[in-house]
């Protein structure tokens, strides 16, 4: 098997993570969290969500902490953007890169979004724009690319519809997200077959949650496809608050694990990334499920 020399890590637990966290992290601890994850050698934070705080009251200090972390050079610093509203205060913020959002499954980007597919995507199109004229990358995600939970097995054409328009609008990354944990390594072969006759391997990411125990093999299996695009978070962080049983994201510190045994470079630093996940594990009071952390505190 022929594996990449390296892979890139986008660490997503600052926001993925703790938006479905019920207890408020203060923003002292998201700012020293994010400063520990600067320094672990990760080139890529997703610090918080530019959402209505009403609909995420987790992240509501989104603001204060872009301004308080401290920035080091080479990291790119983004956040998730809904709409223009979201995006002013994304570019007071002065973050790195904008990342979009929306659902492969109607049902899904309703309870999400509050908008239909057709309807999200004229929001979606002017964010882009005036981003791309702010001088700003465009990151989009594609939630329940491989399952709903709301309407089960989602079609892959919805999928290649929604993934072709967003790259239309000119965003330069796409990340396609197993949001509730359903999908298996045939099926992410499946589907990448397809969209690797479309676009290139290297716009394109995976973003995997564990809830079935499948993410690391259906990393394999993206490997063996070439992607090299990767999204994690610290400790195994997450969920989704519009998705029923999704569980945590694939741990960031699991995967480093993998892929450093495997000699497939991260330039992440494993006893830093541990330490960071120590951190926020304390701090949320409740132990994570990344089986690297637990492994290493047990000793």
């Amino acid at each position: 098997m022929k594996w990449p020399e390296k892979v890139t890590i986008k660490e997503v637990g600052p926001r993925d993570g703790l938006q479905n966290e019920k207890a408020f992290i203060s923003t002292e601890d998201k700012i020293n969290w994010i400063n520990q994850l600067s320094l672990s050698g990760l080139k890529y934070i997703e610090i918080s969500s530019f959402v209505n705080p009403k609909w995420i009251p987790a992240l509501a200090d989104a603001l204060e902490v872009a301004k308080g972390i401290h920035r080091v050079e080479g990291v790119t610093y983004a956040a998730l953007v809904p709409n223009q509203k979201g995006l002013e205060r994304a570019l007071e913020a002065n973050i790195d890169e904008v990342a979009i959002f929306m659902s492969a499954s109607e049902t899904h980007n309703q309870k999400n979004i509050n908008k239909s597919i057709q309807d999200t995507f004229p929001v979606l199109r002017e964010v882009v724009q005036d981003s791309l004229s702010a001088r700003k990358t465009v990151r989009g995600y594609v939630s329940t690319v491989f399952g709903c939970p709301y309407e089960g097995r989602v079609d892959i054409d919805s999928v290649l519809r929604v993934s072709e328009t967003l790259f239309d609008m000119g965003i330069s990354e796409l990340s396609l997200g197993d949001t509730i944990g359903v999908a298996n390594p045939k099926q992410v072969q499946d589907l990448l077959e397809l969209l690797l006759k479309r676009f290139p391997a290297e716009k394109l990411a995976m973003h995997f949650h564990d809830t079935r125990g499948t993410a690391l093999s259906n990393i394999l299996a993206s490997l063996e496809m070439g992607i090299t695009n990767y999204d994690g978070a610290v400790g195994g962080l997450g969920g989704c608050p519009y998705a029923p049983g999704a569980s945590g994201n694939l741990a960031t510190d699991d995967l480093v694990y993998m892929l450093d045994g495997m000699d497939i470079k991260t330039g992440v630093d494993q006893e830093k990334l541990f330490l960071a996940a120590k951190f926020i594990q304390e701090k949320l009071d409740r132990m994570l499920p990344s089986h690297n952390l637990q492994a290493r505190l047990a000793k």
